[in-house]
This record gives structure tokens, C-alpha cells and sequence, in this order.
């Protein structure tokens, strides 16, 4: 009974989910199409008509794909679950393999493998016939299948030992196993903030020294004003993927350094520049970085520990489809359903992710404006919104639930007041 209890429980849960994603995004697309024909006024002198409409039917068609996404993935989700796809594929492969490290190895990579190839029609729609639409593709083919099969590899490489290891301390470590599970991906996640920037980066992504002289002495100032030591400024090729711009740094200690797209230096002046990246700063130094480090690491220690219950329950594997019959040592199988069933459970608090990360948006915006000019941070900003046809309308409702930025004109007006000509 305890079983059918958390099915019915479990689909309850994915219609709300459903139902409240679709108010969500019948709600944005309608209050897109309702301010589609005029520029709010505070945009009205900087950002053509055209661009803000093609900004209105590009996040329209965006939304739409979204929209026919969650269909899929829920239809796919039930097949695995309770239509009894896990169950088949783990009868099937355990019959090739027989019980034991293998099979448990091999299940969850061919669910990673049937998942991904699942999901590759709409990846390629949204890159070849979305993005080609409006303007923003700029991959082939070639590169797009190049890019999916070094990421497989990739993923082989460090996900296969990453999922023995934490297979064999289930197994192994007792009733604690949860614990030094999560101690174990604490460690792997920092190393792989260290070695990112230079080993895996550079293999989607050539990166080169920022040569213009002017603009470097200007990033150093600002690097030296808010006290931020980076190990390089570089210039990656986005241009060969995409029309957007952006600007990050990423590492930590000493393999911090700071990377700006091809695109975003071809379209914003030096101080535009300087100001978004006195944003991007902004983030490190008011320690928002750390902050989310450590909400990630405590929330992978609460649901590794609500894991460490789950799989000791039967009702968990046979109210999401799969029986008892196949158990024995399949903590794999206690992962699939896990990952596959915690996003079901957790959506309704996804704003509570968006308030804290807006929050330190106008946290960095306010320190970029106090190390740089807010004048220039607006116009850049401008000009990444038309570029990045990025919607000036988004209904209210639907950016405070999704959106980790604010809106534009709310972002804009609190820079405008610090602005010393306000």
C-alpha cells in the first residue's frame, strides 16, 4: 500500500509541477505578445523596434520549445519509471552482465547514453533551426557533433570512475556511506574548479592573451582597485559557436582567471567592458561564489542522507516502477530513480533559488557601479539585451519564479539612482 501511496503521490506531484509550468509560460508569452508593438519608454531611444520584437519572438519561441520539452521529459520520465523502462533495461543488461560492479556501471551509463540520445533531436532543432532563425548560430554541423563526442568521452572518462567509487562506498562503508559519499564529491567538485579553466575549457574552446594593450591596463586598474589577483585575461572564441556575448572568470586561488567572449569585445567600448566585468568581480568579492558553494555542498549532504534512507525502502523502487525481485545490491538503480524523482518533489521551491540569486545580481551591480561608472554599465547592458535578444517584457510573474537575473528595466533603474547624474 506504501507503494501505490508514493506513485500516486509521485505522479500528483509531476502534474502540479506540469500545470504550474505551463500557467507559468502561457502567462509570458502572452504578456510578451501584449507589449510586443512598443519599446517601453525607457528603452525607446536606445533599442530599436525591430530588435525588440525580434527579442519578443525569439524568447516566444524559446518558451514554446520549453513548453514541448516538458511534455517529453515527463512522458520519458513515466516510461522509465512507471511504464517499467528501468526495470526492462535492467533486466536486459543483467542478464548480460550478471549481477555484481558491472551491471551497476552499466546501467547508469546506458541510461546516460538513452537519455542524452533522447534529448539530441531538440538539441539540434534549438541550435540549427531556432538559433539559426534569429541569427545567433554560428556551429556546424561538424562542430556540433564533434562538441556531443568529446563531451561522451569526457564524460566516460571521469564520470565512470567517479560512479564506481561512489557505488563501491554504498556498498562498502555502512550505514555512513552517505556521508563519506558526500565528502568524496565535495573534493572532486574543488578539484574540478581547479583544473577546469586549463585543462577541460581548452578542449570545446581555444583561448588566447587579451592583446589590446589599452583595455588590459584598464582591467589591471580595476583588478588592482578591488583587490582581485587573476592568473590571466583571455579571449575565448564564442564567435565560433554562437552570436552571444558574455564575460566570467572562473577557478578558484590560483587558477582564477578571467575570460571574455570574442563577441562581447567586438561590441562594447572599453568602459562598457571594464563596467561588465567590475559586475563579474562584484560577485567574487562580495563572496557570492562561497555563499552558493556552500548552499550546493549542504544540500548534497541532506539529499545524499535522504538517499542513504531511500534506498533501504522498498516502497521507493516499486512505487517508481521497478520490483522487488531486482534489488539485491543495485544501489544504481536507488541513484536513477533519486535523480529522477528529487527535481518532481523540489520544482515548487525553484524561486527561493531565483530571490537569492537576483539578490546578488543588484549586490554586484551596486559594487560595479561604485568601482566604475553605472552609466557605462547601462549602456553595455543595453546593448547585451538587443544583442542578446533578451525580452524588455518579461511577464512579473514568471521572472520572479525563473529568472536568476532581474528585469531590465528594474535592473537599469537601480543603476540610473546611483548614478551620480541621476
Amino acid at each position: 500500500m506504501i507503494s501505490v501511496a508514493f506513485s500516486v503521490f509521485f505522479i500528483s506531484f509531476l502534474l502540479l509541477t506540469l500545470l504550474v509550468q505551463f500557467w507559468l509560460g502561457s502567462r509570458h508569452i502572452r504578456h510578451i505578445l501584449q507589449h510586443r508593438s512598443q519599446v517601453p519608454a525607457q528603452f525607446a531611444e536606445k533599442i530599436p523596434l525591430a530588435a525588440h520584437q525580434k527579442a519578443a519572438d525569439y524568447t516566444i519561441a524559446k518558451t514554446k520549445l520549453g513548453l514541448v520539452l516538458l511534455i517529453f521529459n515527463a512522458l520519458v520520465l513515466i516510461g522509465f519509471t512507471l511504464f517499467g523502462g528501468l526495470q526492462w533495461l535492467s533486466v536486459t543488461l543483467v542478464k548480460v552482465t550478471g549481477p555484481g560492479m558491472v551491471y551497476q556501471i552499466s546501467l547508469i551509463a546506458a541510461f546516460a547514453v538513452i537519455s542524452s540520445l533522447l534529448e539530441l533531436p531538440f538539441s539540434y532543432y534549438s541550435q540549427f533551426v531556432l538559433e539559426q532563425k534569429f541569427g545567433f548560430n554560428k556551429m556546424t554541423p561538424g562542430l556540433f557533433f564533434g562538441d556531443l563526442l568529446k563531451s561522451t568521452l569526457l564524460g566516460a572518462v571521469i564520470g565512470l570512475p567517479l560512479i564506481w567509487v561512489v557505488l563501491t562506498l554504498m556498498d562498502k562503508s555502512g550505514a555512513l556511506w552517505w556521508l563519506y559519499a558526500w565528502l568524496f564529491w565535495s573534493g572532486f567538485q574543488l578539484l574540478m574548479m581547479l583544473i577546469y579553466p586549463s585543462v577541460i575549457a581548452p578542449l570545446f574552446n581555444k583561448f588566447t592573451p587579451l592583446e589590446d594593450d589599452g583595455l588590459r591596463t584598464r582591467i589591471e586598474g580595476l583588478m588592482q582597485r578591488v583587490g582581485f589577483a587573476s592568473k590571466g585575461l583571455f579571449v575565448m572564441d564564442g564567435s565560433k559557436r554562437s552570436a552571444h556575448g558574455n564575460a566570467y572568470f572562473s577557478g578558484f586561488g590560483a587558477s582564477k582567471r578571467i575570460v571574455f567572449f570574442d563577441t562581447l569585445l567586438s561590441r562594447l567600448a572599453p568602459a562598457e567592458i571594464e563596467a561588465v566585468l567590475a559586475h563579474e568581480l562584484g560577485h567574487f568579492k562580495l563572496k557570492h561564489i562561497v555563499k552558493r558553494m556552500i548552499v550546493i555542498f549542504g544540500l548534497s549532504l541532506v539529499f545524499l542522507g535522504l538517499l542513504g534512507y531511500l534506498k533501504e525502502q522498498i516502497w521507493f523502487y516499486t512505487g517508481l516502477g521497478v520490483e522487488p525481485m531486482l534489488l539485491a545490491k543495485n544501489d544504481a538503480m536507488a541513484l536513477i530513480l533519486f535523480m529522477l524523482s528529487v527535481p518532481v518533489f523540489t520544482f515548487l521551491f525553484s524561486p527561493l533559488t531565483s530571490i537569492s540569486s537576483r539578490k546578488h545580481e543588484f549586490e554586484a551591480d551596486a559594487f560595479a557601479a561604485k568601482h566604475t561608472d553605472a552609466n557605462d554599465l547601462v549602456a553595455a547592458l543595453v546593448k547585451l539585451y538587443e544583442d542578446n535578444a533578451s525580452t524588455l517584457t518579461p511577464d512579473p510573474l514568471h521572472s520572479a519564479f525563473y529568472d536568476s537575473h532581474p528585469p531590465a528595466t528594474v535592473r537599469i533603474n537601480k543603476l540610473l539612482a546611483a548614478s551620480p547624474a541621476a
